[in-house]
């Protein structure tokens, strides 16, 4: 059985189970219809067999169910007008049997072809996070690294958010964005924006200069086919870093992006950037420049970056959900763990269901770097 079978309902051993319901249900009714008296009528509750089977049957079982449906039908009518074998009132529930039956039939293949069919939706939108928005590796030269996606599309499972790891010769530079909309109509500026990135971010030698390269790719990229100057409404806010692996501050340019989290003995600070560049995309409206912002991070400090579909989930009050107060006195977790249980917290915040995409990355420098006292 597909995939998409197994989401319909029980466990394919609780379902087999579940037919004697049925079952059971025309053989009462036609012992009890029998023996009724003459102007008592049960047959017309043998519908009931056929329907509700499809809460855990297929076609095939919901054709027996309603086959066996018209045959006590047939039976009772034998049994209960010997004379005249079948009344006009039992052909007529014999043809409502096998209108209703037919009918559920068609429903449910109807069904399974649907669900097939998400099961394909699924299994296609997985293969393409899997290879645009692969999860980051657990360690990244000295650093400890953790990330999840979490789509609002529910059928999609990928969005507009993104995420990239590039390691260099001195360290690893990372970027976390957030383009324009939702779902998988934002797929393809996501990906733009991911080849760029991976494309430069190991030649490039300045972190300002790796920025710029991406808002020029990212405006010829968005470019309308055909209208040379003219580009499509889209941006993408997004932070770029550079985390050396040895002693040395962190570099930062922020592009119209929400401001990391540094979580230092379970208190988080966060890390706003003093000069934030518009986001990438928008550099024929405003100021191109990009300044490069720097900051500490310590030998057991948690680095988070996320995007706004964290900060602007909203629970069933239309509050937002409280990230910095959520995280206050979280110590002692590994970035898995850390990630694992902030995930659980955002899903309980909104009651399971994301409005839009987010992200969530924890970067962490060990508190005792590999090869040093």
């Amino acid at each position: 059985m597909s995939q998409g079978h197994d989401v319909l309902g029980p466990p394919v051993r609780a379902r087999r189970a579940l037919v004697a319901v049925p079952v059971a249900w025309i053989v009462v009714v036609s012992v009890v219809d029998v023996l009724a008296p003459p102007h008592v009528h049960l047959g017309p509750l043998l519908v009931a067999a056929p329907a509700i089977t499809p809460l855990f049957g297929g076609p095939r079982t919901v054709g027996l169910v309603a086959a066996l449906a018209v045959i006590a039908q047939t039976t009772i009518g034998v049994l209960r007008d010997p004379d005249d074998l079948l009344s006009a009132n039992h052909e007529a529930q014999i043809v409502a049997l096998l209108v209703v039956g037919i009918s559920l039939v068609v429903f449910c293949v109807l069904r399974e072809r649907r669900a097939e069919e998400l099961s394909q939706v699924r299994y296609v939108s997985e293969t393409a996070q899997r290879v645009v928005l692969p999860p980051l590796p657990k360690r990244l030269g000295p650093l400890h690294a953790a990330s999840f996606y979490l789509a609002a599309e529910a059928e999609a499972r990928i969005g507009g958010d993104l995420y990239a790891a590039v390691r260099t010769t001195s360290g690893t530079r990372l970027i976390v964005g957030d383009v324009r909309g939702k779902g998988m109509t934002a797929v393809g500026d996501a990906a733009l924006l991911l080849g760029a990135f991976r494309g430069a971010a190991h030649r490039q030698a300045d972190l300002g200069e790796l920025v710029a390269y991406l808002e020029r790719s990212v405006c010829w990229g968005l470019m309308e086919p055909g209208e040379a100057g003219r580009y499509a409404e889209t941006f993408i806010t997004a932070t770029v870093l550079d985390i050396p692996d040895g002693d040395g501050p962190v570099h930062m340019v922020s592009c119209g992006h929400p401001p990391p989290l540094l979580l230092r003995d379970g208190r988080p600070t966060t890390v706003d950037a003093k000069h934030p560049a518009p986001p990438l995309g928008l550099s024929e409206l405003t100021d191109p420049s990009h300044h490069v912002e720097s900051f500490d991070f310590e030998p057991g400090d948690l680095l988070l970056l996320y995007t706004d579909g964290v900060t602007e989930a909203r629970d069933a009050a239309g509050a937002f959900y409280p990230l910095t107060e959520r995280i206050t006195g979280w110590t002692g977790y590994d970035t898995d763990a850390f990630l694992d249980r902030f995930r659980r917290d955002l899903l309980r915040h909104v009651g399971g269901e994301l409005d839009d995409d987010a992200v969530m990355i924890a970067i962490e420098r060990p508190a005792a770097l590999p090869g040093r006292a």
